[in-house]
């Protein structure tokens, strides 16, 4: 779902994505104003925002947070806030809506954060770039990757909720059990919510144990699955469309982000290479 509202330089751009089966849909936000300040209101969601250029100011429960770029924001359901620009340059910011659920799956209850405003720049990093990947390609294996583990991450790190323990049992073998279900289910792989319950887990049980053994997040793995399936279609014959269909892909420009960073080239620049070497050695 996108909406957007734009007057001279401020915009509103909402995109929304979707995690496992079970899960409510996580609205992503990316906002740059000038003059625009929020009225009074709540979400019944956790507020996860980083600032990424200007300064806000945040009325929130009973005093002011000031934010500049870098800076992670944390409101909690139902607290009553308010936002404007603190200078007349204005400012941006990435906010995500997350159901307080993705925050608990590390920890052992809620998490309740003291401070609002927090020094993080390794997460918010972290959070910014998985914010803007999201936006412009909400796949929902990734989302699911993704963002749980961003958000247990910050409760973890910066809340009073005390964390789960991190020891998974026969962590290689859930990983391997994984990853042999998303590369047999290619094209419409399951979400690690159900993967987790088959194997009685938690699906941040599920993450750890496969980013532990595999080095990697599952949606990272099967994007280098699919490249290398793609890869031996364009060498077949198949354009990069064709190839970004038949081993899952959004479309070819979401092939094309992949195969770069996997290969360091387009898919149709690999596909010419290959065309052009098939030539010459049918020349010699």
């Amino acid at each position: 779902m996108r909406g957007e509202t734009a007057t001279s330089r401020e915009q509103a751009v909402w995109t929304r994505a979707t995690l496992g089966r079970t899960d409510r849909p996580l609205d992503l936000l990316t906002a740059r104003f000038d003059r625009h300040r929020y009225a009074p209101h709540a979400h019944e969601e956790f507020t996860v925002g980083v600032c990424v250029g200007g300064e806000e100011v945040i009325d929130y429960r009973g005093g002011r947070i000031r934010t500049g770029p870098g800076s992670i924001v944390v409101l909690a359901p139902g607290e009553t806030h308010t936002g404007g620009p603190a200078a007349s340059d204005g400012y941006a910011y990435r906010a995500l809506y997350a159901d307080p659920t993705l925050l608990t799956e590390g920890t052992r209850s809620v998490p309740h954060f003291r401070e609002p405003l927090l020094d993080d720049p390794e997460l918010a990093t972290a959070l910014r770039l998985a914010h803007t990947e999201l936006s412009s390609c909400p796949d929902q294996l990734e989302a699911e990757s993704r963002i749980p583990w961003l958000l247990t991450a910050l409760a973890r790190r910066h809340s009073t909720a005390r964390p789960v323990c991190d020891r998974i049992p026969g962590a290689s073998r859930i990983a391997h059990v994984v990853r042999d279900r998303l590369a047999d289910e290619l094209l419409a792989p399951p979400s690690l919510a159900d993967l987790a319950t088959d194997l009685g887990l938690s699906r941040y049980q599920l993450l750890r144990a496969f980013r532990t053994t595999m080095g990697l997040p599952p949606y990272a793995w099967l994007a280098q699955h699919r490249v290398t399936r793609a890869r031996g279609l364009l060498e077949s014959g198949h354009r990069p469309a064709e190839a970004a269909a038949l081993v899952g892909f959004a479309d070819q420009a979401h092939l094309t982000r992949w195969f770069r960073r996997v290969l360091g080239v387009t898919p149709a620049a690999y596909r010419n290479s290959v065309e052009r070497n098939s030539v010459q050695d049918v020349r010699r």
